[in-house]
């Protein structure tokens, strides 16, 4: 015991702990050091920028095939309804090459009847007078039409 009482107080054991307690002050400040430092190297840094430049170049691209894509699917959706359009019109095309069909259409738009019957229109009195007021620019002669045209398209002007 009483050598370690002699080792303690010796000049070289206590360089020996004052340089392990200067070590121990010297990490901990490290430490601290590194905690508050930041963690954005220049490598870190530099990948950063990397990424941002290739957001930036990409994104014009991708708008691009995005707007794309919708037009070719408004295209698509376009020919879908001309097929279906072409579709109605070749049944239509059948139905007029039938003998029968043409002369049903005949005899209800033309009002044509078959040697022997008797044709028959029947006129609602409220519809013909409505359509003679909806009429009433045609009742007049050609030429005051025009005229009428005239004034109006002057009376826009002022």
């Amino acid at each position: 015991m009483a050598v370690k009482d002699r080792d303690r107080f010796s000049t070289a054991t206590r360089l020996r702990l004052l340089g392990e307690q200067t070590a121990a002050r010297v990490y901990r400040s490290q430490t601290k050091r590194q905690a508050r430092r930041s963690r954005l190297t220049g490598r870190a840094a530099l990948l950063a920028l990397v990424v941002c430049t290739l957001i930036v170049a990409l994104a014009y691209p991708m708008r691009q095939y995005v707007s794309q894509r919708a037009e070719i699917a408004d295209l698509e959706r376009e020919k879908q309804q001309a097929s279906e359009r072409v579709e109605q019109l070749r049944d239509l095309k059948a139905r007029w090459q039938d003998d029968a069909y043409a002369e049903q259409q005949i005899r209800q738009r033309l009002h044509y009847v078959m040697p022997g019957e008797t044709g028959y229109v029947v006129i609602d009195p409220d519809a013909a007078k409505q359509s003679r007021a909806d009429l009433g620019a045609a009742d007049r002669p050609w030429y005051a039409n025009v005229w009428d045209g005239v004034d109006k398209a002057d009376a826009s002007d002022q």
